[in-house]
């Protein structure tokens, strides 16, 4: 069979794939690198015609003028399951068309399925190989599961985008329309650490053992805690996120994936982003499988991993080991991601060995509140429940919280809490009648 004919045939411009949006759609768009970017800066072209139009993304990248703009309302939405600069700021900005979407990484395909049905998936792919398949390359956090479902699947083809392995690859007879759109693939530069930063990936460091499975994330602290891993041996990756760390950390023979407990010798995770090094370190790379995000990310699966240390970040915690991650008070700031997820099922890991971090500054506003507080401000979403809750580390060390009583859990937040606070937080812990 002639597959590149069968290709050319579904090949389509961009005008002519935005064209096929009609009211009332749900529309599903690929997250981080793998956001199609030519369609999507051209949604909001066909907002006179279309009402009521819904884009579920994760993560969008762009201000794109479908949300951003004002006039939008009424005509698009977008849908967020995780914010970032651009959602926060339309959402400041009064602009009417941005709502976030509470869930769980795991969940996010099948809970969205479950509500409603996906009208069209929009997504990025390889160009096809000579057996006619494309990889989706940078992630099927949800995506495979959202297009297998979609009545109409159109994926932006860019030969700059690494082929993947693990559960990326599409036959094209799987694909409604192709649109050509070579274009650099997204980067995510890594933030070098902060002084503050190293403190607290030390006593990450601390707390990973020689041949655990770690997931980890990005910016200063998880970048300050790969550093703090370079003289660890053996260790394995099982992950949401793969990241410019986490190929160093192989690079120097720090990751081999020969202990893991399943997929042996496998990075396993669901999405990357981060430089072109590591998009190209990824290009052909058998050592890397990418899998669909409600099993990399299922708890049940995290806790099959031996020695799984789950390694995230937070905004705030509580005296009693609430977790808040990504709100303030009733404004939503990030989302939750998968830090529920793989913090779950980390401290019920198979073998009695699984960790769970969260990490963060102990103050906020140059120093001005601090980050450990008696009580969540009202309104703010719990990311991660306090029965959960494992290790808090802070530049001022790690409160083990698992097992322990509300009395045990304030003392322990409050000796890593900024000295600054501490004799406040005493007092307010007495006074709520926690200690």
């Amino acid at each position: 069979m002639n597959y590149l004919e069968e290709y050319r045939k579904k090949l389509i411009d961009i005008g002519e794939a935005v064209s096929k949006i009609k009211s009332n759609d749900n529309i599903v768009v690929a997250m981080c690198a793998s956001e199609p970017q030519g369609c999507m800066g051209q949604f909001h072209t066909v907002a006179d015609r279309v009402e009521n139009v819904r884009v579920f993304s994760c993560l969008t990248l762009k201000p794109y003028d479908f949300y951003m703009k004002p006039e939008m309302k009424g005509h698009f939405e977008l849908a967020s399951w995780f914010h970032a600069p651009g959602s926060r700021s339309a959402i400041k900005n009064g602009t009417g068309t941005v709502t976030f979407v509470p869930n769980m990484l795991h969940r996010s395909a099948t809970d969205f399925i479950f509500a409603r049905k996906p009208h069209i998936f929009f997504g990025t792919c390889t160009p096809p190989d000579r057996h006619g398949f494309v990889s989706l390359s940078l992630g099927i956090t949800y995506e495979k599961d959202i297009l297998e479902a979609a009545d109409l699947v159109i994926l932006e083809v860019n030969p700059r985008l690494p082929r993947t392995f693990g559960d990326t690859h599409l036959h094209i007879s799987e694909v409604d329309f192709f649109v050509e759109h070579e274009q650099d693939v997204p980067e995510l530069p890594s933030p070098q650490p902060s002084e503050t930063d190293l403190l607290i990936g030390g006593h990450i460091g601390e707390l990973v053992e020689d041949g655990s499975t770690i997931q980890l994330g990005i910016g200063g602290i998880p970048n300050a805690a790969a550093l703090a891993l370079k003289n660890k041996k053996e260790l394995g990756v099982h992950t949401e996120m793969i990241v410019d760390s986490m190929m160093e950390l192989y690079e120097m023979g720090v990751i081999t994936n020969s202990q893991k407990a399943f997929h042996k010798g496998k990075f396993v995770g669901t999405f990357a982003m981060g430089s072109r090094k590591l998009y190209d370190w990824l290009d052909d790379n058998v050592a890397v499988e990418f899998q669909r995000g409600r099993w990399v990310n299922d708890p049940a699966v995290v806790a099959r991993n031996s020695k799984m240390v789950s390694i995230n970040t937070c905004l705030m915690v509580d005296l009693t080991g609430q977790v808040a991650s990504e709100s303030l008070g009733p404004v939503q700031y990030s989302g939750t991601g998968g830090q529920s997820d793989t913090a779950q099922g980390a401290v019920e890991g198979f073998d009695g060995k699984g960790k769970s971090i969260i990490a963060c500054y102990s103050t906020a506003k140059n120093g001005a509140v601090s980050t450990i507080v008696p009580m969540l401000p009202e309104g703010t979403a719990v990311t991660l429940h306090r029965s959960f809750v494992d290790n808090v580390v802070t530049e001022f060390g790690i409160a083990r919280l698992r097992g322990k009583t509300v009395r045990e859990r304030a003392r322990e937040l409050i000796s890593v809490a900024h000295p600054d606070f501490r004799a406040e937080l005493t007092k307010q812990a007495q006074a709520l009648g926690y200690l």
